[in-house]
């Protein structure tokens, strides 16, 4: 009985251990807030995206607007977000400069414009667009 019992203890013990090291617990600790945290593009619609400076970034501000950039001209948007990370991005206007990856630009504005929810994996923000993973960003350090 003895032995039964302290089997059990182990078991739970050993549980709570695995539980408390899960990675997935540990991508979530390490996940970028939404808001003040600047975002760039890696993927779209499956298609990875070679983002150099300052292009296919985005910023979310507290105050409710997003600001950021295409492949060459600057955005500003308002943005809506809730507790269970529906996310919608709307009234966006950009800059209106001749750029010549401008497919590119509208693609990433018309994504932005279909984006229904957000998850985050540590470093990286998935958009959604009703269900569908429509484009990955990774949160910019200081150095880029």
């Amino acid at each position: 009985m003895k032995r039964a019992i302290l089997f059990s203890i182990t078991l739970v013990l050993c549980a709570l251990i695995a539980v408390g090291c899960c990675p997935c617990r540990q991508r979530a600790k390490l996940a970028k807030p939404l808001v003040g945290t600047e975002w760039q593009l890696l993927q779209i619609m499956g298609r990875e995206v070679t983002a150099e400076g300052d292009s296919f970034t985005l910023l979310f501000h507290d105050n409710g607007t997003v600001t950021g950039a295409g492949a060459c001209n600057r955005l500003t948007a308002t943005y809506s977000t809730t507790t269970s990370r529906a996310l919608k991005i709307e009234n966006l206007g950009s800059t209106r400069r001749y750029c010549p990856n401008f497919e590119a630009e509208n693609a990433y504005y018309d994504m932005l414009e279909s984006v229904t929810h957000y998850e985050m994996d540590a470093d990286n923000m998935l958009l959604l667009s009703n269900g569908t993973l429509v484009a990955i960003m990774h949160a910019r350090t200081a150095a880029n």
